[in-house]
C-alpha cells in the first residue's frame, strides 16, 4: 500500500517540504493525518476522514 504523502489540510505533496509530521488522529487513532510545515505553522485547520475530529485546536 502507497503512504500517503499528501497534506491533508492544503493537498500538496510533501515529499520534499520541510517540517512535515504524521500523527494519527488524537480521537479515533485510526486515520493518519499528514501535514506540511506551512500548515502546521499557519495552524490549518485538518479533518479526520475517519471519524470527522477536526484539529488542531
Amino acid at each position: 500500500m502507497k503512504a500517503n504523502n499528501v497534506c491533508n489540510s492544503c493537498n500538496r505533496e510533501i515529499n520534499t517540504l520541510p517540517n512535515n509530521t504524521r500523527f494519527y488522529c488524537p480521537v479515533c487513532n485510526k486515520f493518519e493525518i499528514v501535514r506540511c510545515g506551512h500548515c502546521r505553522q499557519i495552524v490549518a485547520k485538518y479533518t479526520c476522514a475517519s471519524c470527522g475530529f477536526i484539529g488542531p485546536n
